[in-house]
């Protein structure tokens, strides 16, 4: 698969041919892909359904682009064509007619999933790489909603996407190796670092990382130690940027929760079953930060780790 360009300037998206990437759910992992395909040069299109949503993207690209020109890492003029790569759409087969690769980014919800790449699979032209942003749900089980499951993979990015560097690629049962390899030199276009992996659930990063989070729940349920302490303990013990509770309210508890049934569901083993206070969390709407309140409370414009009052002491 051709990743040259047909000029000097403008990189080509997978298979050639002077297609465009298209994305598919404008919240903070859409808009963050979105973003970093433009930045490098590519044309893009991001498609939602909700008008509102695709204009507070473009709000949240261009503040994030703002940072970047005060940081001194991108130019005004930079910043302004990486803005003019970037197009909006309310309809998805309008979205991804010119489309080479689409990277789906909507919710972590498998139905919701399978409905898209049934549809993708219909109004996307032929040849066209179907990528998808889910952090645990099986790329095999979700390409089997189409007739080209050779050309569907996985593509995990972390978030914030403009600064994480890592892409998990994820080998669906039948993607062809090709694709793999067109995916993988795609990530380096973007300045990422790709690791390839294998289609079993949670992957690598949340098959490690979600058993983890849901360890210290357990530990703060149990009554081993508080908020503050455990996440003190991985911050200064292991290294960690940020604790285990804490980067479960950035992820979102209702996703941890999620991921965790997905692991358990695919292992059918009880050590990947969400803990009890998780699952209370959750059903009483505590989902960390999009919620304004789960380990922590989070205030907007505030940097402060303020321990939520069910935790205090």
């Amino acid at each position: 698969m051709d990743l040259t360009s047909n000029n000097n300037d403008v990189p080509t998206p997978p298979l050639g041919g002077g297609g465009a990437i298209a994305v598919i759910g404008a919240g903070t992992m859409g808009n963050g892909i979105a973003h970093v395909f433009a930045q490098s040069g590519f044309s893009v299109t991001l498609i939602d359904l909700n008008a509102d949503q695709l204009q507070k993207a473009l709000s949240t690209i261009g503040k994030n682009l703002d940072r970047q020109v005060a940081k001194g890492t991108l130019t005004e003029e930079q910043k302004t064509a990486t803005l003019n790569n970037i197009s909006t759409a309310s309809d998805i087969a309008e979205g991804v007619k010119n489309a080479r690769l689409v990277v789906e980014a909507a919710t972590e919800n498998t139905d919701l999933k399978l409905k898209i790449f049934k549809q993708l699979d219909e109004v996307a032209p032929e040849g066209c790489i179907l990528a998808t942003n889910t952090s645990s749900i099986s790329i095999t089980k979700i390409a089997a909603a189409t007739k080209r499951p050779e050309l569907v993979i996985g593509m995990h990015f972390m978030n914030p996407v403009p600064v994480m560097k890592l892409v998990e690629i994820i080998n669906g049962y039948a993607t062809k190796k090709e694709v793999t390899d067109t995916i993988v030199e795609l990530s380096k276009q973007l300045g990422k670092v790709p690791c390839a992996v294998n289609d079993y659930p949670g992957f690598i990063a949340n098959r490690i990382l979600m058993p983890m989070i849901n360890e210290a729940i357990y530990s703060l349920y149990e009554g081993v130690a508080g908020v503050e302490e455990i996440d003190t303990v991985m911050k200064l013990g292991m290294a960690h940027p940020m604790g285990p509770l804490q980067l479960a309210d950035f992820i979102g508890l209702d996703v941890c929760h999620s991921i965790l049934k997905v692991l358990h569901d695919g292992f059918g083993n009880p050590k990947y079953a969400p803990c009890p206070l998780l699952v209370n969390m959750v059903m009483a709407g505590k989902l960390g930060v999009k919620s304004g309140e789960g380990f922590y409370k989070h205030t907007p414009g505030s940097k402060d780790l303020v321990v939520s009052e069910s935790f205090r002491k």
